[in-house]
């Protein structure tokens, strides 16, 4: 994945535009429970993503997203 890449992410059909990828953490409730400690886990790659129907970007972890042709 890369900036300028179309994607979707996995439960919508709404299609995104990547302007960057950035390094962030993210706590994981299903696999890790809701007690957050930020230094159990590192930083992973995150899309920045621009909708249509958004006012601004979101960032996106790259595995929850599929880049569309």
């Amino acid at each position: 994945m890369k900036v300028g890449d179309l994607v979707k992410a996995e439960h919508s059909e709404a299609i995104g535009l990547v302007v960057d990828i950035i390094q962030k953490k993210c706590w994981r409730t299903s696999e890790r429970g809701a007690g957050v400690d930020w230094n159990k886990v590192e930083p992973e790659p995150h899309a920045v993503v621009l909708y249509s129907h958004n006012e601004g970007t979101v960032n996106i972890p790259i595995i929850d997203l599929e880049v569309t042709k």
